[in-house]
This record gives structure tokens, C-alpha cells and sequence, in this order.
């Protein structure tokens, strides 16, 4: 070696932290998935309501709310996928019975509460009974296939 040699000088920058290990906590998803599944219910109703029709893309959206919610706050949970997926079932399902409350109301020109009040989810989902059409199954299943796809696809 030459005499005229210098070890480099230490970067000015330091160096990135560790990541952080990758939690699972499926309580904390599970609550996020219901929060977000409310939600998503109550958009999706209301989306409905507002184009007085049903859109499969609103359906992937709830899909993608819960599956998104659970999975971020559950973290790598194998359980959380599942969960996701029924909590987005649910949520279209109450979606379409919101729907179904504000379409009631409207045609009775009453208020949504005493629409609640005097049907009840009970009265509601007899009416859904009704109604329902394999474009609502289809639309209960994208929901479902999304949140799980989305659920899974965020921590890996």
C-alpha cells in the first residue's frame, strides 16, 4: 500500500431502520373489517339510492374497503382473508337493505327512523326476500371474492 492511502470518510447519512416486524393481531383486524363493513354498508345503500340501481363496481368497492381495513390492522393473519370476505358479505347485504329502507321511505314520504322503527331489519329482509334477483347474489359474492383477494394481497 501507499503511504498516501485514506480510509473513506463516513457517510453523512444514516443508515434506514429495520423494518418492523410484521404484526398479526386479528382482533385489531377484525375490528377494522366491521368498522369498515358499516361503512362500506351504508355507501353502498346510499350509492344505490342515488342511481336507483345496483353497479357491481360498488360492490368491489366494499370488497376492497374491508378486505383493505382487516388486512392493514390484522396484519399477516391466514384467518383474516376469511373474515374479511364474510364481513363484505355482510355488508352488501345490509347495504341492500339500507336501500331498501330509503326506497321505502321515499314512497311513503316518511322519514328513514320511522321507516326503522315500524319495518325493522326483520320487515326488511322480508321485502329483500321478495325482490332478490341473481344480480344480488352476484353482487353478495363480488363483494366476498374481493375483500378476500384484497385482505390477502395487502401484507404479502
Amino acid at each position: 500500500m501507499s503511504q498516501n492511502y485514506q480510509p473513506p470518510a463516513p457517510s453523512p447519512y444514516t443508515a434506514a431502520p429495520a423494518p418492523a416486524p410484521a404484526r398479526s393481531n386479528v382482533g385489531l383486524g377484525i375490528l377494522a373489517g366491521v368498522v369498515a363493513a358499516l361503512v362500506a354498508a351504508g355507501a353502498y345503500g346510499g350509492i344505490m339510492h342515488a342511481i336507483e340501481r345496483q353497479v357491481g363496481y360498488a360492490a368491489v368497492g366494499v370488497g376492497i374497503l374491508v378486505g383493505l381495513a382487516a388486512g392493514k390492522a390484522g396484519g399477516k393473519n391466514p384467518a383474516l382473508p376469511f373474515v374479511s370476505a364474510i364481513l363484505s358479505l355482510g355488508a352488501v347485504y345490509l347495504g341492500q337493505l339500507f336501500f331498501i329502507a330509503l326506497v321505502v321511505a321515499d314512497v311513503n314520504k316518511v322519514g328513514l327512523a320511522e321507516v326503522l322503527d315500524k319495518t325493522g331489519v326483520a320487515g326488511l329482509n322480508d321485502i329483500w326476500k321478495e325482490s332478490v334477483e341473481a344480480m344480488d347474489y352476484l353482487f353478495l359474492a363480488i363483494g366476498g371474492f374481493i375483500a378476500f383477494g384484497a385482505a390477502k394481497k395487502v401484507n404479502d
